[in-house]
């Protein structure tokens, strides 16, 4: 589509990588989702059992789950009423805060995410790790590095593309 206009269009190389990225990530997902499906978790669960199982006390203020989940508040209770209806997590009031809530993993919740883990460990070297090179996977892990340093200096931005 170049025309006259002075878009700095993609080149070949950088229209085959930008495409494969694309084209590629939502059916990983898919198919890490489909692994964990007989476990009765999706990626998304899965996440909010990681992160609060590396949390101090296995809890994480609501805000902060919702921030690492990249979920808005309405996002993140939708997530989590079926982990609190499973009992996999607890929603519970700060101790040093009432207004507070927090996420809680129960027993149960480490329990599913202990016998999960090594399933879905698995599943992302069949689906990713073994299928790479280590060089490859360091250029990977350093491309989006880069990527992520990238976004967090530059702050989240609207669909128009100015800074929220």
């Amino acid at each position: 589509m170049p025309g006259t206009d002075t878009t700095p269009w993609l080149d070949a190389l950088e229209m085959t990588a930008w495409r494969a990225y694309v084209e590629t990530y939502a059916d990983l997902m898919a198919a890490l989702d489909a692994d964990l499906k007989p476990h009765g978790l999706c990626v998304g669960d899965y996440q909010v059992l990681v992160y609060l199982s590396e949390s101090d006390d296995d809890r994480l203020r609501m805000c902060d789950l919702a921030e690492r989940l990249q979920l808005s508040p309405s996002g993140l209770t939708r997530r989590l009423d079926g982990l609190v209806g499973g009992g996999l997590v607890a929603r519970v009031d700060a101790d040093d805060d009432r207004r507070v809530k927090m996420a809680v993993l129960t027993d149960t919740g480490r329990a599913v995410l202990e016998r999960t883990a090594p399933h879905h460990v698995a599943s992302v070297r069949r689906h990713l790790i073994d299928l790479l090179s280590r060089e490859q996977l360091e250029a990977l892990a350093t491309a989006f590095a880069t990527v992520r340093t990238h976004l967090d200096d530059t702050g989240p931005r609207s669909p128009a593309g100015e800074a929220t």
